[in-house]
């Protein structure tokens, strides 16, 4: 999901996490050349769960940031929360034209399109057209949310000119280092260090999704910022609770993303064939080598980009957008 206002090469790429921000700058070329990045962890309480809870703290914060950057008055993409955005393929009449399907949508919510909030943002992919129906990938997100991350962007001096969604950002960049296949059925990990997200994509296209929440908090952990801003040190400092015990909560959750896909949407036809596997996670190379081990699937991470850490990878795919 993206709304592209208008092109550019001065293009900040800033994600905002509940534990931090994130920026890559990029030059737009091929080959890609990334020209600075940065982060900065926030305290417990600002953003939770996606939402901006101290929206002036935040904002002094971003402030701070664009200025320390170097980036004010550009440009920037930006991702709408995981937790709050809704994928679902569905059907609508074939004789509705493609351009006033998202209208046709805005129509039906509430009767036979029912989302989990009201006034949402919507997008939408065509997939294909069977008999009498159109089917279509209808992506979806708080209205308020969106609005929310888009103006605290413009009161930073910064110019919101695009919206995405993590799995797209993530998956674009798997597919720009040719880790993926067409007809490979894929399951994208991101484990990051507070949230799992799951996305099925199949024929390059997301398909299903599921964010978890883990049952830890940023007060689990020590962090301490370098002076550069670009790479921060974590440790694990809740010794009343094992980490492993977060890891087993994370395999029950691909269990059943796994067999929810391969029995319930694909009725036992089709299965994952594929995982790729991304976050920032501070023990995710011991995550990653679980995974391996656990299942009997090809699972394939990014190797080194540019140099850059992996922390960066997901604003790096944003970035790649306008590059591919």
């Amino acid at each position: 999901m993206a709304f592209e206002l208008f092109p550019s090469n001065q293009i900040a790429n800033i994600i905002i996490k509940d534990h931090v921000i994130r920026y890559t700058g990029v030059k737009q070329s091929v080959p890609l050349v990334v020209q600075k990045y940065r982060e900065r962890y926030l305290p417990p309480g600002i953003v939770e769960e996606g939402k901006i809870i101290e929206r002036d703290t935040l904002r002094l914060i971003l402030e701070e940031c664009v200025s320390e950057w170097g980036i004010s008055k550009k440009q920037v993409r930006f991702t709408i929360p995981d937790s709050f955005v809704v994928i679902r393929r569905i059907t609508v009449p074939i004789d509705i034209k493609d351009d006033e399907i998202v209208g046709y949508l805005y129509s039906e919510l509430g009767s036979t399109i029912h989302l989990p909030f009201e006034e949402p943002v919507l997008d939408i992919k065509k997939l294909s057209e069977i008999e009498d129906k159109k089917e279509i990938l209808l992506f979806a997100a708080p209205e308020d949310i969106a609005l929310s991350y888009s103006t605290l962007l413009q009161e930073v001096s910064l110019k919101p000119i695009a919206a995405d969604i993590s799995p797209l950002c993530m998956y674009r960049l798997f597919d720009f280092k040719d880790k993926t296949n067409i007809e490979d059925h894929i399951l994208l990990i991101q484990f990051d260090l507070s949230t799992v997200n799951l996305s099925i994509f199949h024929q390059h296209i997301p398909i299903f999704m599921r964010h978890i929440q883990l049952e830890t908090s940023i007060d689990d952990w020590d962090i301490q910022n370098n002076r550069s801003g670009s790479k921060a040190e974590i440790k694990w400092v809740n010794g009343e609770k094992s980490l492993d015990s977060v890891i087993e909560e994370i395999y029950r959750e691909i269990d059943h993303v796994l067999n929810f896909y391969q029995f319930s949407l694909m009725k036992g036809k089709q299965a994952v064939t594929k995982i790729l596997f991304s976050g920032d996670h501070p023990y995710i190379n011991d995550m990653y080598s679980r995974v391996i081990d656990r299942y009997e699937i090809s699972v394939s991470t990014l190797e080194s980009i540019e140099k850059l850490p992996p922390n960066y990878y997901l604003p790096l795919g944003l970035a790649l957008k306008e590059v591919q």
